[in-house]
């Protein structure tokens, strides 16, 4: 028994010892100047991943990548700024760091940097601008540039309402898993239009899909589709089963239904005084 304890702890020492190498080279390359180490240290030292946490040194080495180009640094950066992490909240500061990453292709600081314009996020509107950069992330495959495109043409908000041209981003998004392109592909269905006939079943697959992954409104959808039977057959058990889901968020309109269900013994056993809770 000592001796296999023994070797445990020789096993341990030799491990940590390693992990010990392994920061200091890190160190070592970041001080001389590697930029992807210098971004990396930073990391470290903000999330407490190996070494002591310490936001301001983090902070530090991010800034020092950064400053010579490092596109992931200077996103994180204008993360910072704009949301106010480690940094006085300062927009001006977040535009300036995502264009510097957006100008070098790096997709999530070309949607921040186009969606800081186009809504006018601590800085003055500028559609045009916003939609530039919004479009260059949605062209290069960002899912939530792709959902963001197609609720501008959704809207008509600085270009021509486009259904099509809607329909065709929140379904680039959607196949992608973006929950909210999911339940906006799924409206798009219910509502239908020319460039979009409705289609019930289309509706309910894309609801479904937004709906477990815990989207209040895809449930609460889902429980109005069921409860009258629009695309599938009306099945009251599972409406009550989406109402209850979105209830559980406190989504109101599903707790008004849910009590109603209840109330009129609809997919449950009437229990009025269930429905008046």
């Amino acid at each position: 028994m000592t001796r296999l304890t023994f070797k445990w702890l020789l096993v341990l020492v030799v491990i940590c010892g390693a992990a010990i190498a392994a920061e200091l080279t890190l160190a070592q390359k970041a001080e001389k100047g590697d930029a992807a180490a210098q971004f990396d240290l930073g990391q470290a030292y903000i999330k407490g991943d190996g070494v002591p946490k310490n936001g301001p040194l983090g902070l530090e080495w991010l800034r020092k990548a950064a400053a010579q180009g490092f596109a992931e640094a200077q996103f994180y950066l204008g993360g910072f700024y704009e949301s106010g992490f480690l940094v006085s909240k300062d927009f001006i500061e977040a535009e300036e760091w995502y264009r510097k990453a957006a100008e070098q292709d790096y997709v999530q600081a070309q949607n921040n940097l186009g969606t800081m314009h186009y809504f006018g996020l601590g800085i003055p509107k500028n559609t045009s601008e916003g939609l530039k950069w919004i479009l260059r992330a949605a062209e290069q495959g960002s899912v939530e540039a792709q959902n963001n495109l197609g609720s501008i043409y959704d809207i008509g908000d600085g270009i021509p309402k486009d259904a099509a041209e809607s329909f065709k981003w929140y379904r680039k998004a959607a196949e992608q898993g973006n929950v909210t392109a999911e339940f906006n592909l799924g409206a798009a269905y219910v509502n239908g239009d020319k460039s979009v006939p409705k289609n019930g079943v289309e509706a309910v697959k894309w609801f479904l899909k937004a709906a477990e992954q815990g989207d209040v409104h895809a449930q609460f959808n889902l429980g109005l589709i069921y409860s009258i039977g629009n695309g599938v057959p009306k099945d009251s058990v599972e409406a009550i089963k989406w109402f209850r889901k979105a209830a559980n968020q406190g989504y109101s309109a599903a707790q008004g239904n849910l009590g109603a269900m209840y109330a009129n013994g609809e997919g449950v056993p009437k229990d009025t005084i269930e429905g008046l809770a």
